[in-house]
């Protein structure tokens, strides 16, 4: 896997390199012909207009239109083969980018949710352009060379001209390259940040207006995009006086070679079809300039979008462990789970102080933390997204330590549905149902978790449309719907996370019904980190933590009698 910015662009470019060469070849076939044509225009006045000969005329017409019929196809198919490369690159890097997020062991990256949408769509998109960007530099490479070529046969002091000033001219517009790569490199990094924000300012929106918290949100969001505007702007001003400085170079060389045919016509040394010729020339001369002027400024944006790419790329994951293979699982000769049993030993992570919490089979668990820092660092450790140093403890499922299970064994046996759960454009049915379920669980998921309510109120049940990131749904219908997701998931072991804190009460005793009614069964086990009252009743018995250590066992009505703290954080 490519872990710089470089790394990325030279693998685009050889794993497309045929459709590369072909289409350089045809581009550099189109400039040829285009460099040509005032080398034509100028054999058809000595050949034909000045000697009156309607024969060769005919001819060179003939020839022209000929010139003209390769160079418009030639730069068709040249750009139709590139547009194909660009767009599968494009693909391919999304693709690439979307498996790293998506990779169960997670991604050790400081990146937001929103910079990651940014770098899988714009950032790849934009790292694809490597391709048009060598392709057009062979094709503008060879109208110099040709042009060059073609003044040194006319007069040799012209084309010298060309084969010194060109080279002249490209060394100037390198050493501006670095500094507009940092500008396009700053300025990309402060519009993810800004449209990451964006992101999450939209996602939260109702939360805001419940706190008031909407201007404070607004003035945040108006100092990022501020960021954002100068680090644009600074980016315009440097390619603003990059064109300018290069375009004036490039216009002056052609101005001189223009102005030097001209002399020559006069004293005599170049014929009138040879200075119509190297006036066309001249001419043509602006052309290529300009695009080789233009590269290093699509080059430096190209850059910066490839070093994010593989900022991504190259993140190494929260935890170790080989990448997950469905299809090598079954080989895998380490232990598997054999039971839905859950053990952790003297854990410390974040704010947890080694702890110890074990959960049998058929058992549900209730776990209180009085500290909300305590309940996060507990769910972290659950969901195997954090590395844990074997000198902070040992969780074990089914009796085994996770370290020695394989990843995509841990996966299918543990599954954490956090409070802050995402859900997704598509319908209720897409949103709950993300793998193989039958009916009778779907419905059963359905009910226990009240998700019923929901579909009752419009028409289409099930297949209600719901908007990115569940926007169009309520909060309590957005956690019941994900509560319902993991429910229908049926995993050996479920860790639910808050799951019914935007529920009223009696919806919230009608799904502590269901879930421990739902989960049932000697083959599964429920781990429940809440403070509700109504989940906790139907725990067979709860932890207590507190500042990051297990302070009370027992029963949710044992607790409840004897415990003065456990009933006032919980039953207040």
């Amino acid at each position: 896997m490519a872990t710089s910015g470089g790394g990325v662009l030279r693998r685009a470019l050889v794993r497309h390199r045929a459709r590369m060469i072909g289409s350089s070849l045809l581009f550099c076939l189109h400039q040829f012909c285009e460099t040509m044509v005032p080398v034509a225009i100028g054999i058809i006045v000595s050949c034909a207009v000045e000697t009156g000969d309607v024969t060769a005329m005919l001819l060179s017409l003939v020839g022209l239109a000929a010139l003209f019929v390769v160079l418009s196809f030639a730069y068709r198919i040249g750009a139709r083969i590139i547009v194909v490369a660009i767009e599968r690159e494009a693909h391919l890097l999304r693709v690439e980018v979307a498996r790293t997020v998506l990779d169960p062991r997670g991604i050790d990256t400081e990146l937001s949710a929103g910079e990651l949408l940014t770098v899988g769509t714009s950032d790849a998109e934009k790292t694809s352009w490597i391709l048009d960007v060598v392709a057009r530099s062979a094709s503008a490479t060879t109208a110099l060379v040709v042009t060059a070529v073609a003044l040194l046969v006319v007069d040799v002091p012209l084309g010298l001209a060309v084969v010194i000033g060109t080279p002249l001219l490209l060394l100037v517009l390198q050493w501006c390259a670095p500094v507009l790569t940092r500008a396009a490199t700053a300025s990309q990094t402060e519009i993810a940040r800004v449209s990451g924000l964006a992101t999450d300012l939209v996602g939260g929106v109702r939360p805001l207006r419940g706190i008031g918290g909407e201007g404070a949100a607004a003035r945040r969001y108006a100092e990022a995009s501020r960021r954002a505007l100068d680090a644009t702007l600074r980016l315009a001003r440097g390619n603003s006086a990059y064109l300018g400085l290069s375009a004036t170079v490039g216009s002056l060389l052609a101005a001189g070679v223009a102005g030097g045919a001209g002399y020559l016509a006069l004293t005599g040394r170049l014929t009138l079809g040879e200075l119509v010729t190297v006036v066309g020339l001249a001419q043509f001369l602006v052309e290529p300039l300009s695009s080789l002027s233009r590269l290093p400024g699509v080059t430096a944006v190209v850059r910066g979008s490839a070093d994010r790419v593989a900022t991504v790329l190259g993140a190494p994951p929260l935890v170790e462990g080989a990448v997950p293979d469905p299809d090598a699982a079954a080989t895998d000769a380490r232990p598997s789970v054999r039971a839905p049993r859950l053990d952790l030993h003297a854990v410390a992570h974040g704010s947890l102080r080694g702890i110890d919490l074990d959960v049998a089979p058929g058992e549900t668990v209730g776990v209180v933390a009085y500290r909300p820092a305590d309940a996060e660092s507990l769910v972290s450790v659950l969901s195997g997204q954090v590395p844990l140093d074997p000198s902070a403890g040992r969780v074990g499922v089914g009796g085994t330590d996770v370290r020695e299970l394989p990843l995509t064994e841990v996966r299918r046996t543990v599954l954490v549905e956090p409070h802050a759960a995402d859900l997704f454009a598509g319908t209720v049915r897409t949103n709950i149902v993300t793998r193989a379920a039958d009916e009778a669980r779907l419905d059963a998921a359905v009910t226990a978790s009240a998700v019923t309510d929901l579909i009752d109120l419009h028409e289409a049940g099930l297949d209600h449309p719901v908007t990115d990131r569940g926007a169009s749904l309520s909060g309590g219908q957005r956690q019941r719907v994900a509560l319902a997701r993991a429910l229908a998931a049926d995993p050996p072991l479920l860790v639910l996370h808050d799951p019914t804190t935007a529920v009223d009460s009696v919806t919230e005793h009608a799904i502590a019904d269901g879930i421990r009614t739902l989960r049932a069964g000697p083959d599964r086990a429920t781990v429940v980190v809440s403070t509700s009252p109504a989940l906790l009743a139907v725990t067979d018995r709860v932890v207590v933590i507190d500042d990051g250590r297990v302070v009370a066992r027992g029963t949710h009505r044992s607790l409840s009698t004897t415990d003065p703290t456990y009933r006032e954080r919980v039953l207040r």
